[in-house]
């Protein structure tokens, strides 16, 4: 029934595996990764069994039994810190896991590594059902997801989409759900900011689809994944490949809207 979700979680595994195998600067980020999408598919398809209602607290017995999988992939294999994160939530009581996809979800944080890990295989997995996904808000501004009303993780231009006088359309990819939705190019994702006297952008000639774009005015930044230079890159996964341009923006002074799975 999910044939399509199935076949985007294996291209992202397939990315990260040929990035981590070409052993850049974020090879060790991207074997992590790899791994992480593995288990995100193993719940994907783990919940795609039996329909979900598309409602959280619903849901969230089927949700949170499927966090266990991710738990034990860090323990084998992910940072310290998290290792340990992931052993008290295993050796804790039976609700941990429940409550903490409960409150990630009434009130979201990137620093929220299991709940967010679990909900973007299932809130992506609910957004190409009938039954929506539910909002924490009532309706979702422009730079948020119009789906759940997520911040975005990055930003992509698509010469494929329908281009505006700009040129490759613009797209957001919503940090919880993983959908995208249209934006305009020339404005801030986080404040809104129109005046290009102070946006700007910063690219590394090792990885030129892939560039910082930041806003002076709010000091924050986001990443932009060009698929008119690389057709191949899959958002995502390229995103983190792209992790040195976040240490270029932690040491220009620029937050990031919101931190990927691997915290940067």
């Amino acid at each position: 029934m999910f044939h399509g979700k199935t076949t985007a979680w294996r291209r992202r595994i397939e990315r990260a595996d040929q990035l981590a195998s070409e052993n850049g600067p974020a090879a060790s980020l991207l074997r992590f990764y790899a791994r992480l999408l593995r288990e995100q598919q193993k719940v994907c398809d783990g919940l795609a069994a039996s329909p979900l209602s598309g409602s959280i607290e619903a849901d969230v017995d089927r949700v949170s039994d499927c966090m266990h999988g991710i738990l034990r992939a860090i323990l084998e294999c992910g940072p310290e810190q998290l290792a340990a994160d992931a052993r008290k939530i295993l050796n804790g009581p039976g609700s941990v896991s429940r409550d903490l996809v409960l409150t990630y979800w009434g009130n979201r944080s990137d620093r929220m590594f299991f709940p967010k890990a679990l909900l973007q295989a299932y809130c992506e997995l609910v957004s190409q059902q009938d039954s929506a996904t539910p909002r924490t808000q009532a309706a979702a501004d422009e730079n948020t997801c119009p789906n759940c009303g997520g911040q975005p993780q990055l930003s992509i231009l698509d010469p494929s989409a329908s281009a505006s006088a700009e040129g490759s359309a613009r797209q957001l990819q919503c940090a919880t759900c993983l959908v995208t939705w249209p934006f305009r190019r020339v404005v801030c994702p986080s404040c809104g900011n129109e005046d290009e006297r102070t946006l700007g952008y910063y690219e590394s000639p090792t990885l030129p689809h892939v560039r910082v774009d930041t806003c002076d005015r709010c000091r924050r930044y986001l990443k932009t994944i060009d698929l008119g230079r690389l057709g191949l890159a899959v958002p995502l996964v390229d995103e983190v490949a792209g992790a040195p341009l976040d240490v270029w923006a932690g040491q220009h002074g620029y937050e990031k809207i919101e931190l990927n799975l691997i915290g940067l």
